[in-house]
């Protein structure tokens, strides 16, 4: 019966340490037959090759494989991405930053959205799609994520390039409405802390930045000074206990208006804005 193995199969990874062991099951059914968890409950039972598929996926998920490597594929805001290894897997709380993007684009006839470490290219793929008139930009410095970004970004008119975010877009300098980055932001000293899916399937370029993780950050707050326009707006994503630190980085240049941050879902600071000084 399709009810045991459920129980059987969160109960594994329960043991495991996932954090979500139902709902990882389901998502793991639904890639299996290829349905969606709405339509599971008119599934009765599985035949002898699901039911071998769903042990193989299960001893990979207990093995903290993460979830959306062994789908291929990762939801964010109102699209559907390719990932896999060699791309950090987009997280729900960075379509927060995405909306802030969009919301940013509200008032601007063709607004111009640089999207920068785009990994999968999650955020500029989420702009393009909820801001037809936007003309996006987008850069990863890795090349393997590079090439997942390409996937993702394909046939969207993203202007996606391979190159480092701090030369990058070199041609677009001063004219930028919009910048959006999710930096790497972990210090190398909280490697222990990082979740077991992150610290062994995401790149560490996408994770690691430095003593106090905010050399990126730094980084960033320059490149976005030289990129936008007057009163053009830079939003970042950064770790819950860089709500201080990170918007410290903009208010310390004196280049900034308007800094300010933001706080997810669970109350925890999450992002940083500022308005580049007219």
């Amino acid at each position: 019966m399709l009810r045991d193995g459920r129980r059987r199969w969160g109960s594994r990874l329960a043991e495991a340490g996932v954090e979500s062991p139902d709902s990882d099951v389901t998502l793991l059914l639904c890639h299996v037959l290829d349905t969606s968890p709405g339509r599971l409950v008119l599934v009765d039972d599985l035949s002898d090759d699901q039911v071998a598929e769903m042990e193989r996926l299960v001893a990979q998920r207990a093995e903290r494989v993460p979830l959306q490597h062994l789908t291929g594929r990762a939801f964010f805001r109102h699209v559907e991405l390719e990932v896999g290894p060699g791309v950090f897997v987009p997280r729900p709380e960075t379509e927060l930053l995405a909306g802030w993007a969009v919301e940013a684009c509200a008032e601007l006839a063709e607004p111009v959205v640089l999207d920068l470490c785009t990994g999968s290219g999650a955020i500029a793929r989420a702009v393009a799609d909820e801001v037809p008139t936007a003309r996006v930009h987008a850069v990863e410095l890795d090349p393997d994520a590079h090439r997942w970004a390409e996937r993702n970004l394909a046939g969207t008119g993203v202007d996606l390039r391979l190159g480092d975010m701090a030369t990058a877009f070199d041609d677009l300098l001063g004219t930028v409405d919009v910048v959006v980055c999710n930096p790497p932001y972990i210090p190398f000293e909280a490697w222990e802390s990082v979740a077991v899916e992150a610290r062994d399937h995401d790149p560490h370029l996408a994770l690691f930045s430095g003593q106090d993780g905010l050399d990126a950050m730094r980084t960033l707050e320059r490149r976005a000074a030289e990129l936008l326009r007057p009163g053009g707006v830079v939003g970042a994503e950064h770790a819950d206990v860089q709500g201080e630190s990170a918007p410290g980085v903009f208010v310390s240049t004196g280049r900034w208006s308007d800094v300010r941050d933001h706080r997810d879902l669970a109350g925890r600071a999450r992002f940083v804005t500022a308005r580049l000084a007219r």
